[in-house]
Formats: structure tokens, C-alpha cells, sequence
């Protein structure tokens, strides 16, 4: 059974985006897509977002190379965050972490960084 792709986007324009690796499951980064950024990503196989912080599009990897490449979008129950299954090309991080989540909060209210 098939129904159509109708995204809830938020106030402004966007709905969540969770990026996990394809191969491993792990959780690689939290982004933001407008309509265009999920176009583009269907068209070129690789992801793109929307910057809030730069309010423009962009391309995962444009600066270092380190793209995403998309093996599959899934859409929740809500149509208003998607779930990219990517395979990435380097880490997925700016920081050149291989994730977004290297760091653990602990019980004293402290960042621990964890060895991923």
C-alpha cells in the first residue's frame, strides 16, 4: 500500500531530520530539512539541510567532503521528522567526531567524552 509524502513542516518551514548510519545503526546527527533540502536529497543521493543558524541550504560535506550518502528516507507516523539511513563518507561531525553524540551527560551534571 502506498499514500502520498505530505510533510508536516514546522512554523518555519522545516521538520527534524535524524541521520543514523546505514551499516552500524549509530546515531550520526540531528539536522533540519525544508521541502528543497529533501528534494535535493532525493535527486542527488546525498543529504542536504537547512542551516537555521546560516538560514540557507546546504549540503552535508559541501566544505570537507565528508557527504552523506542517503540509502533510504523513512517518514514517521506524523509525516513531520524523517529518519536518514546514510552511508557516511568520513565523520559525520564538524568537530571530526564520527558523530554528533560524543559526549555523554553524567549524574554530577558534567560532559563526559566518549570513545567513538
Amino acid at each position: 500500500m502506498s499514500e502520498p509524502f505530505l510533510p508536516k513542516f514546522n512554523s518555519a518551514g522545516l521538520v527534524t531530520a535524524v541521520v543514523t548510519d546505514a551499516s552500524t545503526g549509530t546515531l550520526l546527527m540531528v539536522a533540519y530539512m525544508n521541502a528543497e533540502a529533501i528534494a535535493l536529497t532525493q535527486a542527488t543521493g546525498e543529504a542536504h539541510f537547512w542551516s537555521r543558524s546560516r538560514q540557507r541550504l546546504w549540503k552535508k560535506g559541501e566544505t570537507s567532503g565528508h557527504v552523506l550518502e542517503v540509502v533510504e528516507i523513512r517518514v514517521d507516523c506524523d509525516q513531520d521528522s524523517l529518519w536518514l539511513r546514510a552511508r557516511p563518507r568520513g565523520p559525520a561531525c564538524h568537530t571530526g567526531a564520527s558523530s554528533c553524540f560524543f559526549r555523554r551527560l553524567g549524574p554530577e551534571g558534567t560532559l563526559h567524552r566518549l570513545a567513538i
